[in-house]
């Protein structure tokens, strides 16, 4: 019998400052066109879409509130560096791994390796951008990956394990972030195992899944891919991916905050061209 509880998934993919920006314009420019997935059973956040879920979950702020400050200027601290020769590194590592697991070991390798700024600068750092302290009472799934084992974990309310703690390991890009110790062990992000990690809606109804990096390699595989199996399993699902003029938005540096507001307009405009299809999948039962 099926779950009454498991109707909505939202997911939201890992994409640097570009892709937080994108994703919460995207999220604005769908509700403004009538489509507010923030009533979503659960969310699945990753990297930068655990920022945007827990955001999005707390019900803080809403999401003009949220896509205002997605605009606003740089305050000028240096932007870490996350272009071409970094996912050319990661691609290649992924292409000599035999699948998700063996990949996060030799990413969590990578990780242990590097020097980075302390744990307590990047948790900081998060701080600053997450401005939620505690988990919500919704659903809320947070992903990252063991550095030693390479098995993925979905944190949530029932782990144990304090928001800003699971979102700073979610998004620790390996040998730009350190890895964050819980519960004494390092974790790393959570788009090591997956960019999106949709599988986890498995069992829900409607799925929407919104990936700023659409991209996948050897044993890494796509968002696009992950929703293809959960509909060959039932459900119904929407994957929306960068336009060309996100992708142009984002420009070579996705951790940039600079390239941050135009990331932000990008997904706002791309939201009209998706409105009409996500408003058929979320708020109607047709089949």
């Amino acid at each position: 019998m099926p779950d009454p509880a498991k109707k909505k998934a939202l997911v939201l993919g890992g994409g640097g400052l570009t892709g937080i920006g994108w994703e919460v314009g995207m999220l604005a420019g769908l509700a403004e066109a009538g489509v507010d997935l923030s009533d979503a059973d659960v969310v699945i956040g990753t990297s930068a879409g655990s920022i945007v879920g827990a955001q999005l979950t707390s019900g803080r702020d809403g999401l003009e509130e949220l896509y205002e400050r997605q605009l606003a200027a740089p305050d000028g601290r240096p932007a870490a560096r996350m272009g071409p020769a970094v996912f050319a590194r990661f691609a290649a590592t992924a292409l000599r791994s035999r699948d998700a697991v063996s990949f996060g070991v030799r990413m969590g390798r990578l990780a242990l390796a590097a020097r980075t700024v302390p744990e307590a600068e990047h948790r900081a750092a998060i701080a600053r951008t997450l401005r939620v302290d505690d988990w919500p009472t919704r659903r809320l799934m947070v992903t990252a990956v063991d550095s030693l084992t390479g098995e993925r974990a979905a944190f949530d309310a029932t782990s144990g394990v304090p928001l800003l703690d699971a979102v700073s390991a979610s998004c620790a890009v390996p040998g730009i972030y350190p890895p964050i110790t819980l519960d004494g062990k390092r974790w790393v992000d959570g788009g090591v195992h997956s960019s999106a990690n949709a599988d986890l809606a498995e069992g829900y109804e409607r799925v929407v899944v919104i990936a700023p990096m659409a991209v996948s390699g050897g044993p890494i595989v796509a968002p696009r891919t992950q929703a293809a199996r959960l509909a060959e399993r039932g459900a119904r699902v929407v994957v929306i991916t960068p336009d060309r003029a996100a992708r142009t938005a984002f420009g070579r540096n996705v951790l940039d905050p600079a390239r941050r507001p135009a990331a932000a307009r990008a997904g706002h405009r791309q939201a009209s061209h998706h409105a009409p299809a996500l408003h058929t999948l979320w708020t109607t039962n047709a089949p």
